[in-house]
């Protein structure tokens, strides 16, 4: 009797032993495959990828800012990711802090964007190697080995706007004078808008060499008075397109263009979209816009990022052949411009893709350089 119930004890304790030995092994092989997922940029099995939106602003420019968000909730939807997007605000000595007290928590990933903005997401990412990094529109060509870089060919699109512009101007569109003079508002005077600018220069002059540009700077990215301001100056003069290159101020472009019945050309975003079910009137003087396409190349990169396929520590730029730009073809777009007219715009478009047009980029330019270029082409 006392053999069969030392026999029934050796029994039950090697069964603890073995069912103890199994339930190490299984932990010790889910942590090693979230290691793995993590390492590759996935989420650990049966987990959400964490993404977290970074806005050195605030959203409601309906151009840049949202078009960021607008990624933000493809992320959300088409990737069943947990998102959250946090506006930074104007105080530029609060986004470091906040980089930093986002990376430090439990976020997969953690986007941002703007040249503005990358040295101290750089210096974020560097100090945080375990997370990784996207920053959506940086010229910036360095990036540390835990973030992703993109830019786009922002002086090819603004060529394909100026000859638009050009064309617009020089028609018999309704809202059009015979003045052979277009205009162009930026945020600053500073080499990433001047991109646009030189390249929206280049395209007009290519549909017309005579043309004039009149060219205003804000100072402010988020004054939209500031934008009108300009603007009404603008049209006043004789311009009757203008390209806004100035963010949240660029709304004030709009309003303007109602205000006098001119035409304007939207940046970043489809803003006449964005605006149509506001102010159809608006919206309806939007002839193009010329687009980043912000929200996919976010889409794009944190779908790389889930399948492990994306190449951190460098920088993308993103043209027309990569789908990263272009100009809108909406509704408004082939009702308002002659179907002519978006013809010779198609060609154009066609020889950039070739490679038959080649563009300057005031990236690489002096700052006189850029001063020619804008005195050459002054009403």
């Amino acid at each position: 009797m006392k053999k069969n119930v030392l026999a029934l004890l050796l029994l039950m304790v090697m069964v603890l032993v073995t069912a103890c030995g199994n339930n190490t092994a299984n932990n010790g092989s889910a942590a090693d495959a979230g290691n793995d997922a993590a390492n590759s940029g996935n989420a650990g099995s049966g987990d959400k990828l964490k993404v977290v939106l970074l806005i050195p602003g605030t959203l409601g420019d309906k151009s840049f800012f949202d078009a960021a968000n607008s990624g933000l909730q493809k992320v959300q939807t088409e990737l069943g990711a947990e998102t959250k997007v946090i506006e930074m605000g104007t105080d530029k000595t609060k986004w470091e802090p906040t980089f930093n007290d986002i990376a430090a928590e439990d976020w997969d990933v953690v986007i941002s964007g703007g040249s503005e903005i990358t040295e101290m997401f750089n210096m974020t990412a560097e100090a945080n190697p375990d997370k990784k990094f996207i920053n959506y529109d940086t010229d910036i060509e360095e990036a540390p080995a835990n973030m992703y870089n993109m830019s786009y060919s922002t002086n090819e699109v603004s060529f394909l706007a100026g000859a638009v512009a050009a064309l617009a101007t020089q028609s018999d569109m309704p809202n059009a004078n015979p003045d052979n003079v277009i205009g162009f508002v930026g945020g600053m005077d500073i080499p990433g808008i001047n991109a646009f600018l030189v390249g929206y220069i280049q395209g007009a002059q290519y549909v017309d060499p005579d043309v004039k540009v009149a060219v205003s700077y804000a100072g402010d990215f988020v004054n939209p008075a500031k934008g009108k301001e300009l603007s009404l100056i603008q049209y006043n003069s004789g311009v009757d397109v203008i390209f806004n290159v100035a963010g949240g101020t660029g709304l004030g472009i709009f309003d303007a263009a109602k205000e006098k019945t001119k035409y304007a050309i939207g940046v970043d975003s489809d803003q006449a979209m964005l605006l149509k079910d506001t102010d159809s009137e608006k919206a309806n003087l939007i002839v193009t816009s010329a687009i980043k396409k912000i929200d996919s190349a976010i889409l794009g990169a944190v779908t790389k990022l889930q399948e492990g396929t994306l190449e951190m520590g460098k920088r993308d730029v993103l043209g027309f052949v990569e789908d990263g730009v272009g100009i809108a073809e909406n509704d408004i777009y082939t009702s308002v411009f002659p179907a002519d007219l978006q013809a010779k715009v198609e060609e154009v478009k066609q020889k950039l893709i070739n490679k038959e047009i080649t563009v300057d980029n005031a990236m690489g330019m002096e700052t006189s350089e850029v001063e020619a270029i804008r005195n050459a082409v002054k009403p």
